[in-house]
């Protein structure tokens, strides 16, 4: 019986730890960058951060765009325009980085 009740414990703690450590495996790989719209073309938005970075995106088949409010509402990518601030979702997997969604951010009140 020793032995099964450790087999209990082992399966137990194995329960415990697996959702964790997937958990953080799924997190790690998920990513957000926020700055304003450099460029944008058919396939590709171009952001550039506060702090001088400058990243290419892909636009996917699924790519979601929304956000802004009134004449900064967007809800294609088609929408998008230079200097609209945004938040892009990504995969740090992903080479090239592909833009999963876009959510476009009011204006900074400067």
């Amino acid at each position: 019986m020793a032995g099964k009740s450790k087999a209990v414990h082992g399966l137990a703690l194995a329960l415990f730890v697996l959702p964790l450590a997937l958990a953080d495996v799924a997190a790690a790989q998920h990513r957000e960058f926020t700055g304003k719209i450099d460029k944008v073309t058919e396939n590709a938005v171009i952001v550039d951060s506060r702090m001088g970075d400058k990243l290419r995106f892909e636009r996917t088949g699924e790519t979601l765009v929304s956000g802004g409010s009134g004449e900064h509402r967007r809800a294609s990518w088609a929408d998008l325009e230079r200097g609209d601030r945004v938040n892009v979702r990504w995969k740090l997997t992903d080479e090239p980085r592909k833009a999963y969604e876009v959510i476009v951010l009011p204006p900074r009140s400067e």
